[in-house]
């Protein structure tokens, strides 16, 4: 319920649904930031890594919970997927007492999957662009920019001028 009011209200979108049914409920049943933000990354960089595939040529093994999904719709997936980690973050952040070890812990987490995503981003932007997809380029330039946004409020938290957490 909590999830769903989540994704729902998040996004303002009552189109497809760009969690699985399984990745719902192992976010349903981690409630604390750490691990939730973990999941929520694992499936966010899946939907980076299929896209990438997709836009090579390769197809997808049958029943791959992705398999009917375009570059696009996983593009988008992703996209919505960083949202309601910052979301997450925000509201665990608001909460009395904050869990400060499992934000600080998640925060890192977030810097170092960023760090990881924005280059096969870029990478994916240069062969869209090459290809003159310009919706999928224009999706992948929306998830590079809150990636990017991620990365610089993931380090900022970690910093020592954000001494909060």
């Amino acid at each position: 319920m909590l999830i769903a009011g989540t994704v729902t209200a998040a996004f303002g979108y009552r189109g497809r649904e760009f969690l699985t049914e399984e990745e719902i409920e192992a976010i349903r049943r981690n409630q604390k930031i750490d691990p939730r933000v973990k999941l929520y990354l694992r499936a966010a960089l899946l939907r980076l890594t299929s896209a990438q595939a997709r836009m090579a040529g390769q197809e997808t093994e049958p029943g791959d919970p992705l398999e009917y999904l375009t570059p696009e719709d996983m593009l988008d997936g992703y996209y919505r997927i960083l949202n309601s980690v910052m979301l997450n973050l925000e509201d665990a952040g608001q909460k009395i007492p904050p869990d400060r070890g499992g934000i600080r812990k998640a925060l890192k987490h977030l810097r170092d999957q960023m760090k990881k995503a924005i280059p096969t981003l870029e990478f994916m932007e240069k062969i869209a662009a090459e290809k003159n997809e310009t919706e999928l380029t224009r999706l992948i330039r929306r998830a590079a920019d809150i990636s990017n946004g991620a990365l610089e409020g993931a380090e900022y938290g970690l910093s020592d001028k954000f001494s909060e957490y």
